[in-house]
């Protein structure tokens, strides 16, 4: 062997022995890589698919719990949807309406003279326009089904069409409305038997912070249901002077969801949905939806009658703001300030009297003008009626028999006593600079025409200072003397820009 062959035998045996602790370190190096992988897969969970269930599967003992709650609010949320949306159905409405018109700017009148209107008035124009609302199906009689909804949706209708949960259409006709509740009740004929009527739950039973539920058409989107809360309770001034007590709820409501159901956690509906607090006219948590309480005797008295009647008491109730509250005792109390009494009606046969606050009918609590208004038209006419009532600083009890409250009632303001609007001195609302000093009495802020106040001379801005030669100080003296009963006239002295006048007498009667 040859030195060249033996060295180059010797570095192939080198070449090799290299290759070969290389590929024993590769192979150490993959088994170890292998094995980390294993132990990370040992330690991973498999990967599954997502959902709740999946997801619950390997989340700690209290994300479980929480899943599962939520989970059970949703089922709830699940079957109220499907429990009342069947009783939802949507309304479309035409309203004829009367548009003015100045026909003298028309060149076919100049041309070929004035067209024969049939009697009608020349300077209007008749048009109609379509509108879309929401109702609740609240009761079935053989093949009637009657329907609630708002009056704004279709009090004025001349055209009604109702829309079921299913497709379904029928021709719908007004059977009442009620113009201070904003409440319609319209009606339509079947033979099907699959007609869902809605449960009707007890909105007195409200707190605030329970679950809120609106179910409607907002903007024609039919079947719609967003859920809220209840924001608060017992809020007033609604639009059109209506004298519910509303729901406030964040649940989105929109145009279109006008008389659609406000239901709770059950699927009860609590609620009518009315109208929305919105500079944009969109939802911005500002719902307010009807106490289903304060529909349910209309809706009998639709069927019954095909109208409301409420009870008239002969009272006009007003307000007085703090001051006043204060000078007739009433500070922080809540109730009803009667403000005028109509002459021979139900309430001065009872002996009510101006300048009472009414605090309860009936054993109910008053907390307010409007809840006043509510309880007392609720009360059928020729029942009484028992009010307990702060009067001078003493708390009697009258007993009124009501009657029917016809659509002129109180219109009568020869009967309206004393028809004067009065403000104590201490008002926040008088300027003071302009109070003549040491003057003491109550500033008139309305008088009534054709009342006795406005037959006696007395102009707004007059300061009353005596009442039949008697001083008065304040808004307790002042009711105090005119309702005395050892007095057959009343007449006023009354400062008028800084003058002394004595105002005509009146005869009461």
């Amino acid at each position: 062997m040859s030195f060249t062959k033996k060295l180059y035998s010797k570095k192939f045996f080198l070449v090799n022995l290299v290759l070969v602790g290389v590929l024993i370190g590769f192979a150490i190096a993959f088994v170890s890589v292998n094995s980390g992988r294993n132990a990370i897969k040992a330690e991973t969970p498999p990967a599954q698919s997502s959902g709740q269930s999946a997801l619950a599967a390997g989340a700690p003992a209290d994300v479980k719990a929480a899943l599962s709650q939520a989970g059970a609010v949703q089922s709830a949320f699940r079957y109220v949807a499907k429990t009342v949306l069947p009783s939802v159905v949507e309304i479309n409405v035409v309203v004829t309406k009367k548009a003015d018109t100045d026909q003298n700017q028309l060149p076919w009148h100049f041309f070929f003279g004035e067209p024969d209107q049939g009697g009608q008035d020349q300077n209007q124009q008749q048009y109609k326009e379509e509108g879309l609302g929401s109702g609740i199906i609240v009761r079935r009689t053989g093949k009637t089904v009657y329907v609630l909804t708002n009056n704004h949706v279709a009090g004025d209708a001349s055209e009604i069409k109702v829309k079921l949960y299913d497709g379904r259409e029928f021709k719908a006709s007004l059977v009442g409305a009620d113009s201070r509740k904003d409440l319609a009740l319209v009606k339509f004929e079947t033979d099907s038997s699959n007609i869902v009527v809605a449960t009707l739950g007890d909105s007195s039973k409200l707190q605030v912070g329970d679950w809120a539920i609106a179910v409607g058409n907002p903007f024609g989107l039919s079947s719609s249901v967003t859920y809220g809360n209840i924001s608060a309770l017992g809020r007033t001034g609604g639009p059109d002077g209506n004298i519910s007590d509303f729901i406030q709820t964040d649940a989105a409501i929109n145009k279109g969801n006008s008389g659609g159901a406000l239901v709770d956690i059950d699927g009860e509906v609590i609620g009518i949905n009315t109208w929305i607090a919105s500079p944009s006219g969109g939802s911005i948590g500002l719902g307010f939806a009807i106490p289903i309480n304060n529909a349910k005797s209309d809706i009998d008295q639709f069927i019954s009658t095909g109208k409301v009647q409420y009870g008239w008491l002969g009272v006009s109730v007003g307000e007085l703001d703090s001051a006043g509250l204060k000078e007739i005792g009433a500070e922080g109390r809540q109730g009803a300030f009667i403000g005028h009494v109509f002459k021979n009606g139900p309430a001065d046969r009872a002996h009510l009297e101006a300048g009472d606050f009414v605090t309860a009918i009936n054993g109910t609590q008053v907390k307010g003008r409007d809840e006043f208004i509510r309880q007392v038209g609720d009360i059928p006419a020729g029942r009484q009626a028992e009010l307990t009532v702060l009067r001078d600083g003493k708390t009697i009890k009258c007993s009124a028999t009501l009657e029917v409250r016809k659509d002129n009632a109180g219109s009568n303001n020869a009967d309206l006593y004393p028809g004067l609007d009065v403000l104590s001195l201490n008002s926040d609302s008088i300027d003071q600079s302009q109070v003549p000093k040491g003057v003491k009495g109550v500033a008139v802020v309305n008088v009534y025409a054709k009342s006795p106040a406005a037959v006696m001379g007395v102009k707004p801005g007059d300061i009353i200072t005596k009442v039949n030669d008697r001083d008065v100080s304040n808004i307790r003296d002042f009711f105090r003397e005119i309702n005395r009963a050892d007095s057959s006239k009343l007449s006023f002295t009354i400062n008028r820009d800084g003058k002394t006048l004595s105002t005509l007498a009146y005869v009461k009667k």
